[in-house]
């Protein structure tokens, strides 16, 4: 039973996630490596990668800090509309990102609720930058805040309750008690919601435009080329997605060992 349990996990993960991998990498060099890195030192290809980095940093940095902001409250406080709270924190889960990039769409393009409003101000969400991030951080920001909840409500609250009667103020408790205690939970965190953020195509997709140079992120590049039939080229980029993609799990063993 043991061997035969042995034998379909490996045989699952060898035909599911193994060999597509290892054909991303034999099409992406299939030209050649001065072709692969023709497609990587391409101006658009170095484009969408600057602007996934910038766009990943931002989202990051939000749900950071409503993610700690949320789970403080959640393990820490019993308040009307908890339950609530925690659903909505979820809502990312169970919605397609594609129906999260249409709702920006509705509430920020020049149709939307709010699109003559942003037009007569001058600003643009939808096929720009900030949509982008919006976009994003909507799809992102259960991750951290899903980390440090349950974290947080099996430590309790007694060394922060020790440091306030003490004499701390509620920033040093915060500091110097709170932040070490969920320190790991919180880098494990940030790099689940790194990983996603760098990642995501659907709601990304629907408010970029798809306008090269400007609003692609690598996923969105790598449609493109794959659209125009340059596979080597759309491997070639896919492949830089892997490694990112390698490294963060790399990173996340790495923190779960040290935890």
């Amino acid at each position: 039973m043991q061997r035969a349990s042995i034998i379909v996990t490996i045989g699952f993960v060898a035909l599911f996630v193994a060999v597509p991998l290892a054909v991303v990498f034999a099409e992406a060099f299939s030209q050649g490596v001065f072709a692969y890195l023709r497609a990587i030192d391409d101006p658009a290809a170095l484009s969408a990668l600057q602007l996934t980095i910038e766009v990943s940093l931002i989202a990051v940095a939000f749900n950071l800090t409503f993610g700690v902001a949320a789970a403080w409250c959640i393990a820490r406080f019993r308040f009307p509309g908890r339950s609530l709270l925690i659903t909505l924190i979820d809502l990312p889960f169970a919605v397609s990102p594609v129906i999260a990039g249409m709702l920006f769409v509705l509430l920020f393009g020049a149709r939307g609720v709010l699109g003559p409003w942003l037009a007569a101000h001058h600003l643009q969400i939808i096929f720009a930058t900030p949509g982008l991030v919006l976009a994003t951080i909507f799809v992102t920001f259960p991750f951290v805040a899903r980390e440090l909840i349950p974290l947080m409500e099996s430590q309790g609250a007694e060394e922060e309750e020790a440091a306030i009667v003490l004499g701390a103020t509620g920033w040093q408790m915060f500091w110097r008690v709170t932040i070490p205690k969920i320190g790991w939970g919180l880098v494990y965190g940030v790099i689940l919601c790194t990983a996603r953020a760098l990642g995501e195509f659907g709601a990304v997709s629907v408010v970029s435009g798809h306008i090269r140079g400007r609003t692609n992120t690598l996923p969105l590049h790598v449609e493109i080329l794959y659209d125009e039939y340059d596979y080597s080229a759309a491997f070639a980029v896919a492949s830089l997605l892997v490694l990112i993609a390698l490294a963060m799990l790399v990173l996340r063993r790495a923190v779960e060992q040290r935890r």
